[in-house]
């Protein structure tokens, strides 16, 4: 959840109410910037993963969760070591909490539509490949279309990307494996073809494909854990009747295909990258992209959403002008 920007009165700061039955009673009182800090605790566990995410110091939201308790009257966290987790009168308040984020975003919404703005921010993910090799010179051809449209794109594994879409931390992610999660739309975008990439002074240079056997054999780089690459990959292997990746021969496993590619420069090993990731230092003759007989490695790449949350003018403008490139 993004940090929201508000009027505490909002809503309505509540205040003391008299009735028929109880001309004494009180209603509980806090504003909009204390339901934020709060759910930031309960979501990061932590006072002060949540003090940064706020961008307050400390002690500062320990002061505002004081003042919160203090006014509802109960304690809403319980301090467990370095773990904080709330209570059950916390997990009321959070999920109420929850529902007026979601009330207030949703009438932002409808209201932005209404007046038909065109400026903003759109905050979107990228797993490597399009986050590296294919988003940039859309982007930029987006922002020639929408120049009052400011996109912040986020680049990490398909997973977190994944992650952070279904948490509401990005609008719209694109990735390099189909999700299964039930929260998300997906809509496939563009193909790519996984090749083995070899080092240009490498003997097999002058072949256009190998084995598979031959594939077990030779020093392997992987990339990290949650990569969609290497979930393709690995599908591929279990497909021609191997144990997955487990049957290769890493040499080395590293973080990023920039960093993929310039361990196969190095002499580390050859890996499988994408076409797409790879296609610079082929036209530059730095690395010879090549064929694994028995595995037609293609995958596509999918716009995900998450569906319970409602698009914002400028994400939606995003979301058509990249349907429009599908197929590119």
């Amino acid at each position: 959840m993004r940090a929201i920007e508000c009027n505490p009165y909002f809503f309505g700061k509540m205040t003391a109410i008299k009735t028929r039955k109880n001309p004494k009673m009180l209603t509980i009182d806090f504003t909009f910037r204390e339901l934020e800090i709060f759910c930031k605790v309960v979501e990061l566990e932590s006072f002060s993963k949540a003090a940064e995410a706020v961008f307050l110091a400390q002690a500062s939201v320990s002061e505002r969760i004081a003042s919160l308790e203090n006014k509802v009257g109960t304690q809403l966290l319980d301090r467990l070591g370095r773990k904080v987790i709330p209570t059950a009168a916390g997990e009321l308040v959070h999920k109420h909490a929850m529902l007026l984020f979601e009330m207030k975003e949703t009438a932002q919404l409808e209201i932005e539509s209404f007046l038909g703005l065109e400026q903003g921010d759109i905050y979107m993910g990228g797993s490597t490949i399009p986050g590296e090799y294919i988003l940039p010179n859309l982007i930029g051809r987006f922002n020639k279309q929408y120049p009052k449209l400011s996109v912040k794109l986020t680049i990490a594994d398909s997973s977190e990307i994944e992650n952070r879409v279904l948490a509401g931390e990005l609008e719209i992610g694109v990735i390099g494996s189909k999700t299964l999660h039930g929260s998300l739309l997906t809509r496939k975008l563009w193909e790519d073809e996984l090749v083995l990439a070899v080092p240009i002074h490498h003997p097999w240079v002058r072949r256009k494909a190998i084995s598979l056997e031959e594939l077990l054999k030779i020093p392997f780089i992987l990339r990290e854990e949650g990569s969609g690459t290497m979930k393709i990959l690995d599908s591929y292997l279990r497909k021609s009747g191997v144990d997955g990746t487990n049957v290769l021969q890493v040499s080395a496993r590293l973080g990023s295909s920039t960093a993929v590619k310039e361990g196969i420069k190095s002499g580390i090993g050859m890996s499988i990258l994408s076409s797409r990731a790879i296609a610079t230092e082929v036209k530059a003759k730095l690395l010879k992209a090549l064929k694994v007989k028995g595995l037609s490695m293609t995958r596509n790449f999918y716009l995900i959403r998450n569906k319970q949350r409602i698009a914002s003018p400028s994400c939606q403008a995003m979301l058509e002008f990249l349907l429009a490139t599908a197929g590119e």
